[in-house]
């Protein structure tokens, strides 16, 4: 390379294969036009790239000052925004206040038929299951001794009463002698003694006559007793019912004793039903006697029993605080049995006013139970006092009043103060 010119450089020519040893190292010299070229590229290229990069950076700026722009104006119009909400008046609750407890039915009367004569059964007329009136024989009880007995008894009571004919004869005869022998006791003609004889022999036929009275009377008493038992040989129904044991068949001994009489029959009455029930205590208040009752049975879902509260305890108990109730169920037809189990809705007159408020209107949250009522356009928060759930309704009695308006399925960002208007309704197809 010649330095013949300062500022220029002369190429060279070199042979391929003749490269001498250090050239390699030179640097290379490159044409000026070439040089020009590649800074004009290069610049074409930053230019480019400026401008691309530019047009997205505006791009972006645009779309985010649209977006902001379009925040800003739905901010605006939610805050300018009076939302519409379901809003439903609330109605006074029912003046009777119906209570559904679960019960068991019992028969009204159930009694057990215990044997009141000593001997064995000669009839029985009645099984399990078999409807009886009162009076109806039942079992016949046959005892050959108690007839004995009877027989024995009267033949000595027609003794008595013959030993009494005998002692009143006897006493006649003493009151005929001494209303003779009286006169003439006083005139002298017969002697003192005489009369005191008399005397004292009327007296002791008096006494005799009292005795035989009295045996008499001890014996027809006696009688009376065999015969009684006479009669308990033909155990009858107590009152009508139906035959829900029996114990004893024909041949069978049957004992008369008080405390280990042999046990024969149970009747019960079922033309009245008895259940009892346990109220609770917040709901005694207003239950009385003459107060409607009905009687639900799950296998009967298509018949109610009617009834009505008969008898109700002076007192709750402790244990349960529940007011034990009767209540009684006529059951002409025998419909209901004994040892049914049942649902009894009470009808009990409310006490305290209360007010129905849709379940869908409920607010829970920290401030615990409310509801959002609607004034001139204002929604208030009130707590409330729910004292019945009902599912689709609940029994508020304290916090709101009927004739409010309250908003049904509330938003969540509901508060105090929002302003509100009412959705308008639906209107129904008519067809």
């Amino acid at each position: 390379m010649n330095f013949n010119r300062p500022g220029h450089i002369e190429s060279e020519k070199i042979e391929p294969g003749k490269v001498e040893p250090g050239e390699i190292d030179r640097e290379v010299e490159v044409p000026p036009a070439h040089r020009k070229r590649s800074r004009g590229k290069s610049f074409l290229w930053g230019l480019i790239f400026v401008l691309i990069v530019g047009g997205v950076l505006a791009n972006g700026a645009r779309n985010h000052y649209a977006q902001s722009k379009e925040v800003d104006a739905i901010a605006q119009e939610s805050r300018d925004m009076v939302p519409q909400v379901h809003i439903e008046t609330l109605q006074p609750s029912d003046k009777i206040n119906v209570v559904s407890l679960p019960a068991t039915t019992s028969a009204f009367s159930a009694a057990n038929i215990f044997a009141r004569a000593s001997g064995y059964i000669a009839k029985r007329e009645v099984d399990i299951g078999d409807h009886v009136k009162a009076g109806q024989l039942l079992a016949e009880i046959v005892a050959p001794e108690l007839d004995h007995q009877i027989t024995q008894a009267q033949a000595t009571l027609g003794q008595l009463k013959a030993a009494l004919q005998q002692a009143q004869a006897n006493h006649e005869l003493a009151k005929v002698t001494w209303d003779r022998d009286g006169p003439l006791v006083k005139e002298g003609w017969l002697t003192k003694q005489q009369g005191t004889t008399d005397v004292q022999t009327l007296k002791a036929q008096e006494a005799a006559v009292s005795v035989a009275e009295a045996n008499v009377n001890a014996e027809q008493a006696q009688l009376q007793v065999l015969q009684q038992q006479k009669d308990y040989q033909r155990v009858v129904a107590p009152f009508d019912g139906v035959i829900t044991q029996r114990n004893i068949d024909i041949g069978s001994l049957v004992q008369a004793d008080a405390t280990s009489g042999t046990f024969m029959f149970t009747i019960m009455q079922n033309n009245v039903i008895r259940t009892q029930v346990f109220v609770p205590q917040d709901e005694a208040f207003g239950l009385k006697p003459g107060i409607d009752a009905v009687v639900h049975v799950p296998e009967m879902p298509d018949r109610t029993f009617p009834g009505k509260v008969t008898r109700i305890a002076d007192a709750l108990q402790p244990g349960s605080r529940t007011l034990l109730t009767e209540i009684d169920i006529p059951n002409p037809d025998g419909t209901l049995t004994s040892g049914i189990y049942c649902t009894i809705d009470l009808h009990i007159p409310r006490k305290t006013p209360s007010v129905m408020v849709p379940a869908d209107a409920i607010i829970f949250n920290e401030h615990g139970v409310q509801v959002a009522v609607v004034e001139n356009g204002v929604v208030h928060l009130r707590k409330v006092n729910v004292v019945r759930d009902f599912g689709q309704h609940v029994d508020v009695d304290r916090g709101v009043k009927a004739g409010d308006q309250v908003v049904i399925n509330p938003a969540v960002n509901l508060a105090e103060g929002n302003k509100v208007q009412a959705r308008p309704q639906a209107k129904q197809q008519t067809s």
